[in-house]
């Protein structure tokens, strides 16, 4: 296998990646700029202002992560970027940025799907291959703010191939969180606020209902069925994110949730002591309800899939994947079932450009490189 360096860039909401990764698996360096401070006062990712950030932010850390790396523009063998899918201004700040790059440097352009980057994420860490106790297919979790996706992946070759066997027809899971975090006054992002309460909460205390889904997905029509026919394994988190509404309104909790809001406004940066200090029993039992439902879900539904279609490995993938509950009940539950599950570490769980240059590196075997005419896909589906 040829040593390759590749330079990945990221950029498809509020983090500006930039990373050096060798052969696809060893990381030489691996920058994030987190946006975290601009959005959190309107809770949630405000697409014109992530566009600005990225725009002040790409080229000190592109700098950073060559310096990390010890290598220089020269130095790097190609230039890989995310292409979707994502925010279409902040993804033609990655995009721009690697097009003038690899034109003055003269250097090999590779486009790469986000959702790709956070399965190869589990790779680049294990680095796992054929030859290295892999058995395919695979079956892939990706789950984060923006995707909550079920992909069967193969190899053909030097590259990964995937069919969605499932998707999300409302809210992404770590959408979900993070609503329900923003809706009980806990500030944004809501996802990993929710993890560290839920453990001083009885997560049986509220009962939520599984997502019962009766209908064909309508961006499902016309498409082919899926191989043998098999069914979907679709999930909907728009009801619970209701269902924790109407428990608000009905055990009126809209005061309590006020003044912690206003309260959490006058601190810098929260510690966990801060919010327990304001948050009640109610509260924290609501939080470790909500998010015991939501793991149920995920797990149930994903193994339910790994029996269908007879899988040999698993990945959970995504930001929701560093959840603390999520990974303990998949590790228990998948090896009830025999089937190994694997994550990557917390720090690769969210956005980052290793994982794009891990991903780039496939497709850097096998010649596939991007002419300078491509354009950012927000709506980028991955095969």
């Amino acid at each position: 296998m040829p040593d390759a360096l590749i330079l990945g860039i990221e950029s498809s909401c509020d983090e500006t990646g930039a990373a050096v990764v060798r052969s696809g698996q060893e990381i030489l360096s691996n920058v994030v700029a987190s946006q975290i401070p601009t959005h959190r006062p309107y809770g949630g990712v405000v697409p014109e202002l992530a566009s600005r950030e990225h725009l002040r932010a790409i080229v000190p850390v592109v700098r950073q992560a060559l310096a990390e790396a010890e290598q220089t523009y020269e130095s790097i063998d190609a230039i890989a970027v995310t292409q979707g899918p994502g925010l279409a201004g902040s993804l033609l700040v990655g995009i721009s940025f690697a097009k003038a790059l690899a034109f003055g440097l003269e250097k090999p352009l590779i486009a790469v799907n986000h959702l790709e980057g956070h399965i190869h994420a589990v790779l680049l860490e294990r680095q796992l291959s054929a030859d290295a106790g892999l058995q395919f297919p695979v079956l892939a979790l990706v789950v984060s703010g923006g995707h909550t996706h079920l992909y069967l992946a193969r190899t053909q070759g030097t590259l990964w191939t995937y069919e969605n066997i499932g998707h999300t027809r409302d809210d992404a899971a770590g959408e979900a969180f993070d609503k329900v975090a923003k809706l009980l006054g806990l500030g944004y992002p809501g996802g990993p606020i929710i993890d560290r309460l839920a453990a001083h909460g009885d997560p049986g205390a509220v009962k939520f209902q599984s997502s019962q889904i009766k209908h064909r997905d309508r961006r499902d029509r016309g498409r082919a069925a899926s191989a043998g026919d098999h069914p979907r394994f679709d999930f909907s988190y728009s009801g619970i994110k209701t269902a924790v509404l109407r428990y608000v309104e009905t055990h009126t909790l809209q005061t309590a949730i006020e003044a912690r809001r206003q309260a959490l406004k006058g601190i810098v940066k929260p510690t966990l002591e801060d919010y327990l200090r304001l948050s009640d029993k109610q509260t924290l039992d609501l939080v470790a309800s909500f998010q015991r439902a939501m793991v149920e879900d995920l797990v149930e539904k994903t193994l339910a899939a790994a029996a269908e279609y007879d899988v040999q490995t698993l990945f959970v993938s995504g930001g929701v994947a560093a959840n603390r509950e999520l990974r303990m009940t998949f590790q228990r539950e998948a090896e009830m079932q025999g089937i190994p599950v694997f994550f990557p570490s917390r720090s690769l769980s969210t956005d980052n450009a290793a994982m794009i240059a891990a991903a780039a590196f496939p497709k850097f075997l096998a010649g596939e490189f991007e002419a300078m005419d491509f354009s950012a896909e927000a709506g980028m589906a991955l095969r």
